[in-house]
């Protein structure tokens, strides 16, 4: 049964989130089709073009994505948009969509009535709420997908599998552990043997790019440098290349304890992010803290154990 979305994401929990979306026609979404001839992989550079686009509009930080064949993977952090202006929050929101009259007249500084100033800072506020919200995020980054494909296809219909799917990500360990499953996507399915060819992806764009604008490490958001994961992405692309799950390369156990994960249970761990059902990763008391967030009794959540258990 399809939950509600307010029953899956709680910014009060956790502001980070595993997002997957998937193409529902058998053309593909990106990539070669065989059986036609035809080469879509244009269309993955349109998705990063656009998701790198709507998180210079949106206050909602790029952590992680992979684009594939047929579907992507995005780790998005949101952010609170509080010290925004009413004049920043329109300017921003009128770069996704038309202003009304009235918000559109605030920003050409033409006189109004009091009344006039109260109807736009309710729009503002309705606007400013949705400039923090993934699904409109989502919506802003489908749509214009899905219109730019069936105008090169030249036909009409929905081109993603219903909703996009989400995870919440309850902590770092759980943080970590989805941006290396999203990062290591195209070596699992045999489309890379290295992270820094890995087309497409936020890791080989952290290798590429110093001046990257996704989500800093280092910092309160990832406490953790960008080398150490660079060698956690590596070392734990090897084990899955090799023996797929289970193993872990003797070097790795010093880096995971560094971040609060269990070796033993690290690949293990990885693979669940595309288990159907999981929507939230994190420790118990995390996950029981998180369905009392959310309304539920019970959530179908990812128990990630710590190293030092």
């Amino acid at each position: 049964m399809t939950l509600a979305r307010k029953q899956l994401i709680s910014i009060d929990d956790t502001p980070y989130y595993h997002i997957i979306s998937r193409c529902v026609r058998r053309s593909f979404l990106c990539g070669f089709d065989r059986l036609t001839k035809t080469s879509f992989e244009h269309r993955r550079q349109w998705i990063v073009d656009r998701i790198k686009y709507l998180a210079s509009v949106f206050n909602i930080d790029v952590c992680s994505y992979s684009v594939m064949s047929n579907h992507y993977h995005l780790v998005l952090k949101v952010n609170e948009t509080k010290d925004w202006s009413i004049h920043q929050v329109l300017i921003n929101w009128s770069s996704l969509c038309n202003l009304p009259y009235l918000c559109q007249k605030f920003i050409d500084k033409k006189p109004m009535t009091k009344a006039e100033i109260k109807m736009v800072l309710c729009i503002t506020d309705e606007d400013r709420k949705r400039l923090m919200n993934i699904s409109w995020f989502m919506k802003m980054l489908n749509q214009n997908i899905a219109f730019r494909a069936n105008a090169e296809d030249n036909c009409k219909g929905h081109f993603w599998e219903s909703r996009f799917k989400s995870q919440a990500l309850l902590d770092v360990s759980a943080l970590l552990t989805c941006m290396a499953y999203v990062d290591l996507n195209p070596i699992r399915a045999a489309m890379a043997h290295t992270p820094e060819s890995s087309d497409y992806t936020s890791i080989q764009e952290r290798i590429k790019n110093n001046n990257s604008d996704l989500l800093s490490f280092g910092n309160d958001d990832i406490p953790y440098s960008l080398s150490l994961y660079f060698e956690l992405v590596e070392l734990t692309g090897r084990a899955v290349l090799e023996t797929k799950r289970g193993f872990i390369p003797k070097e790795l156990p010093d880096i995971l304890d560094r971040l609060n994960l269990n070796p033993d249970t690290w690949m293990d761990e990885l693979s669940q992010f595309k288990t159907t059902g999981i929507t939230a990763v994190g420790n118990v008391s995390q996950l029981k803290e998180f369905c009392k967030s959310v309304g539920k009794k019970w959530c179908a959540g990812l128990q990630l154990r710590s190293a030092l258990e």
